[in-house]
């Protein structure tokens, strides 16, 4: 049996909270916060912008602390708490769309934008940097930032370098693994970037020779889990399409990928709908994305996926409340918890326990 299961819920889990302590930026509605309650930790509070956002994350995780304002004005406070200056993890997920190969990229560098309805007007590319403001000012043990892999790619590696260089100032050693949720444990295929710093200070025991120029602290984050495919959770119980939409599914290829694919076979038909990827039970379920339920088809029958399945394949609790907020989309903008418990875990093991 899995130590971190796919499909569990809130009333059965075990928090240990015996681990260390967690405190989390750009919450949402606390998927990586469940990833750290899972693998033992106790995770003090959250700061989010959105307030549909930070009321799921107060009835789900009953946090301590939870502060409901931009980054910006969080980093600058004076009244926070002592356990703050004492973390042994600061997590964040700072909004990435700016870098996301589906995205404008380039085009939406250092313009201020809304990540969604009811948000104030941010530059979204500089709220990595207010994040490791926030480290510096804390100074917790170690800092994990989450983010999409297109910060790899092409004209954002200067923004990686920036990255780099700020939490050297901050004074951190940081490295960056891209890995996959799906070799996690997680059924769905979602490669995200994982920064991962080590406070200065602690770091002696575990720095190793990288290569010629570099000496980093020593880590081992290499995940093997069999994985998941579809049919191995699939209920068939979502909602049907639309007859726009069923023409275009009835003309579907063996080979299309997409819905889009798809449209491409019926005359007339725009071809739009890239994002929305048919789902098929001998594979592992596409990245779930904050188009939510309606970025997914599934290629056997007219229907989308359940908020049931939607849950298992993000690793989201069965009873999670959403209260008012869409659950495709919440699930779909978050940090699957089984991926974090696994990086939590190995974290615990290989440095915090030793500390």
């Amino acid at each position: 049996m899995k130590e971190f299961n796919y499909k569990w819920t809130l009333k059965d889990a075990v928090f240990t909270k015996d681990k260390g302590n967690v405190f989390s930026c750009f919450a949402c509605g606390g998927g990586s916060t469940m990833g750290y309650k899972l693998a033992g930790f106790d995770v003090l509070g959250c700061n989010e912008i959105d307030p549909k956002m930070i009321e799921a994350y107060k009835v789900n995780h009953n946090p301590k602390y939870a502060y409901l304002e931009p980054i910006q004005t969080f980093k600058l406070r004076t009244d926070l708490p002592d356990e703050l200056y004492n973390l042994d993890i600061l997590d964040g997920s700072p909004p990435c769309s700016s870098f996301s190969m589906a995205g404008s990229r380039e085009d939406g560098w250092g313009k201020k934008k809304k990540f969604r309805e009811g948000q104030a007007l941010q530059v979204l590319d500089n709220l990595f940097f207010d994040f490791i403001d926030l480290a510096k000012k804390l100074q917790p043990k170690l800092v994990i930032a989450e983010n999409v892999k297109g910060l790899l790619l092409g004209n954002a590696k200067q923004y990686l370098r920036k990255i780099y260089r700020e939490f050297d100032l901050a004074g951190y050693h940081v490295q960056h693994w891209l890995l996959d949720a799906s070799k996690m444990g997680v059924p769905q295929r979602r490669e995200r970037v994982f920064f991962i710093a080590l406070r200065k200070d602690l770091a002696a025991p575990f720095m190793v020779q990288k290569d010629m120029f570099t000496v980093v602290p020593e880590l081992n984050l290499e995940f093997n889990e069999q994985p998941i495919k579809y049919g191995e959770l699939a209920l068939y119980n979502g909602e049907s399409i639309t007859d726009f939409a069923m023409r275009a599914w009835l003309a579907r290829k063996p080979q299309d990928k997409s819905i889009a694919d798809s449209k491409a076979h019926v005359p007339g038909f725009k071809v739009t709908d890239m994002n929305t990827f048919y789902v098929k039970e001998d594979t592992v379920c596409q990245t779930l994305t904050s188009k939510g339920r309606h970025g997914s088809l599934l290629y056997s029958k007219p229907i989308r996926l359940s908020k049931e399945e939607f849950c298992m394949i993000g690793s989201y609790p069965q009873d999670y409340n959403f209260i008012t907020n869409q659950w495709g989309y919440l699930i779909g903008m978050s940090v699957p918890p089984v991926m974090t418990a696994q990086i939590a875990k190995q974290i615990y093991l290989q440095w915090l326990s030793k500390l």
